[in-house]
């Protein structure tokens, strides 16, 4: 299987059209078409329904393209950061967090990191779910996660990076928005946005709201749905400190309890590299100089 035909496939799949899939990829259809039915004998299995119409995609077609697409895209961002690494960099560090904002400081630890390592490049890698699972699979060498998330890990060391607080989430123009601290009796009446893969402390914490039964509750399948429906005005969420983006968008306000969160980085034990210990001990300092900052 040649990339060549894998473009020519996505794109047969995205136009059903063999002459227009042709004229999009600048040859002729006969040997468009020699390519796909190459393509077709390699794997073993029809991917396209021919008729005078055009084509469709068989159902193991379906899949199987949409296992190409993503090989595709990691094709090109692996081509796109050696290209970065060859004209530039001699070594590399990558950190996998489940959002940008979850280590807030990033940008400005690789901005101080460039000062004392040009040649070492920083690499974010953005996993919502299955962190973790990446890092242990040596597809980072750093991850952000909860101290939790690390016990009976074998083969990493921990670091630690911050203690982050639960909030209130709520529209600018809410009544609680001008609160310095919620407490329990302050949500009555409201619906709670919960679910979305929160953290066992978070659970504890809506858990022990909704048990009260003078709160509703709303399922969201994830943080920016349940941002979304906060922005629509249809009800309120609890959420850890460290997925604030602090834009402005919306009111955090500390909500009163014992629940937090102890969030740190992990590496691989047997990674010993100076850049590295460097590297952390940036990302540490910045967290520890920012006192005030709410976490």
């Amino acid at each position: 299987m040649t990339t060549k035909q894998i473009d020519y496939c996505i794109e047969l799949a995205h136009t059903l059209n063999f002459s227009r899939a042709a004229d999009n990829m600048f040859v002729s259809q006969p040997t468009f078409s020699y390519q796909i039915r190459l393509l077709e004998e390699e794997i073993g299995f029809t991917l396209f329904e021919r008729s005078g119409k055009g084509a469709a995609l068989t159902p193991a077609g379906a899949q199987f393209v949409s296992f190409l697409i993503g090989m595709r895209q990691d094709l090109k961002r692996a081509i796109e950061q050696g290209q970065n690494y060859g004209a530039k960099y001699h070594d590399s560090l990558s950190i996998c967090m489940m959002v940008r904002q979850a280590v807030y400081f990033l940008p400005e630890a690789m901005r101080l990191f460039a000062e004392s390592h040009p040649t070492v490049q920083i690499i974010p890698i953005f996993r919502y779910e299955n962190s973790m699972e990446a890092f242990l699979q040596n597809e980072a060498d750093i991850v952000f996660a909860l101290k939790e998330q690390t016990k009976q890990v074998a083969g990493i060391q921990v670091h630690d990076l911050f203690e982050s607080r639960i909030y209130l989430i709520a529209n600018r123009d809410d009544p609680l928005a001008d609160r310095n601290l919620i407490r329990e009796e302050d949500l009555y009446g409201r619906t709670l946005m919960v679910g979305g893969g929160s953290p066992p402390a978070l659970k504890a914490v809506q858990h022990r709201l909704i048990s009260s039964g003078k709160i509703d509750y709303f399922n969201s399948a994830d943080h920016d749905t349940t941002l979304t429906n906060v922005a629509a005005g249809r009800g309120i969420c609890l959420a850890p400190g460290f997925l604030n983006d602090h834009s402005g968008q919306f009111a955090w306000i500390p909500f009163d309890c014992v629940e937090s969160f102890s969030c740190v980085l992990c590496t691989h034990k047997e990674d010993q590299r100076e850049s590295l210990k460097f590297f952390l001990n940036i990302l540490k300092k910045l967290y520890t100089d920012a006192v005030a900052f709410p976490l």
